[in-house]
């Protein structure tokens, strides 16, 4: 379905034309003065300087060309040459019943089907998920829906860091803990046991522990750089404890992950770049790319126009240890293999900009990645305190982000009960819908790119632009719809929306008609913060109508039927756009 502003264009494109103007000049925008007018044309502006006429002159002709045209209420030229239009009512509603029968309201799929990756986990194993996780996941999962629904391959990858010096330190502190374990006994030649010689409690508690005992015992440290190196080769024993590690990591991984209503299609991780690391620094090597500096392996990235100096991309270090370059264009290597991808789509926190820079040029400098395959870094800011220091515990640590979780449910469920009209049971399922909305809503309406304040009391408020306010509105038209079916049955299902009879109601469908461009703008742009300006925008909108209208007590049945039918579309748009933002809306508030 065609996007509102091209409609318009289609309408006014021939008239330029036809008074003797370039078509390309019917160029539409929202009113930045909709006490004004709804759309402007600005084309008379430009196509004065190229016809050497006045614009006030070059707008009248236009507009004298589309008198009488059924597409607008009201098109006049305003000095000094603005081409100010108004939308006729029965277009509008013409325009609304047109999005209600299209599958997507409206929105049309891409035909390519192009295949996208999204690299958007970034945990790390034996290692509970903390706050620094909240939004690479939050952010790629929206980005990942909207892609989707738009019709791409969209792929996610949870990309684990699961094969470093932590699995080194893993190891050594469990020979420590449990010695006896037939992994350090050199004369075993059995099977490994199947069961894990340790549950997610003692792993998380052995990382840090080993951690900081590396720091101040160089024997240990040394110890784990050598576990890390025979599990890095194939040593037996040590691949059967990462095995562990790995099935007791991933399983409360994925259990966390899906708490916040979070998937993946793949669970790969650094380890499985690996195969592929010796072939690439000899590929490299061979193409005159790498060479020694300082005794490291380097490739220059450097490139004529750069306004900074960009240091070249390490890819071997002088110990002769491969390192996150390496391991991400390994990865790159195995993803273009397995899937040749169109765009790869990397969400991490933007301290991690130069790291991106310098592996994306390598892998088009090599050939790794097509010439004209996108490479994106969506860099995140930082979700702060009220002090605006990064977000911590009380105590002053890294809070775990199912502590993060429940605390958000709580002051949820704590509101909920202030005006309690349903049972405590229900009211803690709702409370974690209305509390994954809330957190969700909380960090996607700010642009990524920027810090934001995390404020529970904010997030949690059932009033302004937060995700329980868009819930409420959802919830408030979910009940008006039951009423009027006990009251009417399904008679609206047949009804047409009719022409608007206020201006509140204008106003709604005016709203309602920006959601296919939003949409594709969103993706586009990878900004889920414009889906949720737009259904804030939007609720606001149906709010307005609805305390100035009176729906269930209007007597013209046809007139009833069209609000029904209208409201429907702002729900259904609404229910959407927060599937696409990763959250649903409960039944009852």
């Amino acid at each position: 379905m065609k996007k509102i502003l091209e409609c318009i264009v289609a309408e006014l494109a021939p008239a330029f034309e036809n008074c003797g103007y370039d078509r390309s000049y019917a160029r539409v925008t929202l009113s930045n003065r909709p006490d004004l007018c709804e759309y402007q044309c600005n084309g008379a502006m430009a196509a004065a300087k190229a016809y050497k006429k006045k614009p006030i002159d070059i707008a009248n002709e236009v507009v004298e060309k589309l008198q009488g045209n059924e597409m607008f209420s009201e098109i006049t030229a305003v000095m000094p040459g603005f081409i100010n239009i108004r939308l006729n009512g029965e277009y509008l509603a013409s325009y609304m019943n047109g999005m209600q029968a299209e599958d997507k309201l409206g929105v049309e799929e891409v035909k390519t089907g192009e295949t996208i990756i999204v690299d958007y986990g970034g945990a790390n194993v034996a290692k509970p998920l903390h706050v620094g996780h909240l939004r690479s996941a939050i952010i790629g999962e929206s980005i990942k829906r909207m892609g989707r629904f738009l019709g791409y391959h969209m792929i996610g990858d949870v990309h684990l860091g699961d094969w470093g010096l932590q699995m080194g330190l893993i190891i050594e502190e469990l020979r420590d803990r449990k010695p006896e374990l037939p992994y350090f006994d050199e004369s075993f030649e059995g099977e490994y046991p199947e069961e894990a010689p340790f549950t997610i409690s003692e792993l998380e508690d052995i990382y840090p522990t080993a951690s900081g005992k590396s720091k101040v015992d160089e024997a240990f440290k040394a110890r784990a750089q050598e576990a890390t190196f025979k599990l890095q080769n194939g040593y037996k024993p040590f691949r059967a404890i990462w095995k562990h590690i790995m099935n007791v990591s991933l399983a409360d991984l994925k259990k966390n992950y899906g708490n916040l209503g979070v998937t993946f299609d793949l669970w790969k991780g650094e380890s499985d770049a690996q195969p592929y690391i010796p072939g690439l620094i000899q590929d490299l090597q061979d193409k005159g790319l790498a060479y020694e500096s300082q005794g490291a392996l380097v490739v220059d990235i450097a490139q004529e126009g750069d306004s900074k100096e960009l240091p070249p991309c390490i890819i071997r270090k002088s110990d002769g240890a491969a390192l996150y370059a390496t391991s991400d264009l390994g990865t790159i290597i195995e993803r273009e293999k397995d899937f040749a991808p169109s765009k790869y789509i990397y969400i991490t926190d933007k301290r991690q900009e130069l790291h991106f820079i310098q592996v994306f040029r390598v892998a088009k400098k090599a050939g790794y990645v097509k010439p004209d395959t996108q490479m994106v870094h969506l860099m995140f800011g930082t979700m702060n305190g009220k002090d605006g220091k990064p977000f911590k515990t009380r105590e002053g640590g890294v809070m775990r982000l199912e502590n993060l979780v429940a605390e958000i449910n709580d002051a949820v469920y704590a509101r909920i009960m202030e005006n309690r009209t349903i049972s405590e049971e229900e009211a803690k399922e709702t409370a974690k819908v209305i509390g994954l909305a809330a957190l969700k809503y909380g960090d996607l309406s700010n642009q990524a790119s920027k810090d934001y304040i995390f404020d529970i009391d904010r997030f949690v408020s059932f009033e302004g632009n937060t995700g329980p306010y868009i819930l409420y509105t959802i919830v408030r038209i979910k009940s008006i719809l039951n009423k009027y079916q006990e009251m009417n049955g399904h008679r609206a299902e047949e009804a047409k929306i009719l022409a608007p009879v206020s201006d509140a109601e204008k106003a709604l469908m005016l709203q309602l008609t920006k959601y296919n461009e939003v949409i594709e703008n969103s993706f586009a742009e990878t900004a889920p913060h414009k889906i949720c300006q737009f259904i804030y925008e939007l609720s606001d909108a149906f709010n307005k109508f609805y305390n100035s209208t009176m729906i269930l007590k209007e007597e013209d049945k046809d007139r009833q039927a069209s609000y029904i039918r209208l409201i429907t579309l702002v729900k259904q748009v609404l229910e959407t756009c927060i599937d696409l933002l990763g959250f649903e809306a409960p039944e009852r508030m």
